[in-house]
């Protein structure tokens, strides 16, 4: 199923359920209150600080992962939290709405990915890392689509997908049978060369730790976090 760009699976992912409802609601001013591997733990909305708020937020993403509800009926759901809260938010409805959602939905499924494939990996012991290819992927997410890597390379550590605001990419496990009746070679990744971005925060500049073509915050591994 096409969730307005998100894929899903047709029948609910349990894994990608679980990942979401092990979640804690926190409240937040700015994006930046909670980073990384932290979010794999806590549900925030940035600006959102009252408890009952953020619970509706939550119960409507939860909406979509169990019975598989689109952006359009989310933005409904947000339309009506808004309006009982009276919430004041930043940018447009359209904008916010949608980073919420994708967000959300990509994070909880790529980390149901990753459980799924830790279960399978006797069996698949690689990934291979997809990117949608298309104007709007970012070149260096286009790089890597195809290559195969070890499960139990650190380089998933960082780069298992989302890897950033918006991003498509995903992953499929790989076997050896696979592995040679495609041809497909595996690949040793580079060390990842950290950099520091600086990001703008109410309360001042604030450094991040992050590697190529990653945004800022996504240089971590959503279901390692979660599952442990």
């Amino acid at each position: 199923m096409k969730t307005d760009g998100v894929s899903v699976k047709d029948t609910p992912f349990q894994a990608a359920i679980d990942s979401f409802q092990g979640k804690v609601r926190l409240p937040t001013r700015h994006y930046t209150d909670v980073m990384e591997q932290a979010h794999a733990r806590a549900f925030v909305v940035a600006g959102a600080m009252q408890d009952d708020l953020i619970a509706g937020f939550q119960e409507a993403i939860n909406k979509a992962l169990t019975q598989g509800t689109t952006l359009a009926e989310f933005r409904k759901d947000f339309d009506k939290l808004v309006a009982a809260h009276g919430w004041n938010y930043n940018g447009s409805r359209e904008w916010r709405t949608r980073t919420i959602f994708h967000t959300n939905i990509r994070t909880s499924y790529m980390s149901g990915k990753w459980e799924e494939a830790q279960r399978t990996k006797a069996r698949r012991p690689y990934g291979r890392y997809v990117a949608v290819k298309d104007n709007r992927t970012r070149p260096e997410h286009a790089i890597w689509h195809g290559k195969v890597v070890l499960l139990d390379d650190p380089w998933w550590n960082t780069h298992w997908p989302p890897n950033g605001w918006g991003c498509r990419c995903t992953m499929q496990t790989v076997s050896e049978r696979e592995l040679e009746r495609n041809g497909w070679d595996v690949w040793t990744p580079p060390t990842d060369k950290f950099t520091t971005a600086v990001l703008q925060t109410p309360s001042g500049p604030m450094p991040v730790k992050t590697v190529p073509g990653v945004d800022p915050g996504f240089a971590y591994n959503p279901g390692r976090a979660s599952f442990g």
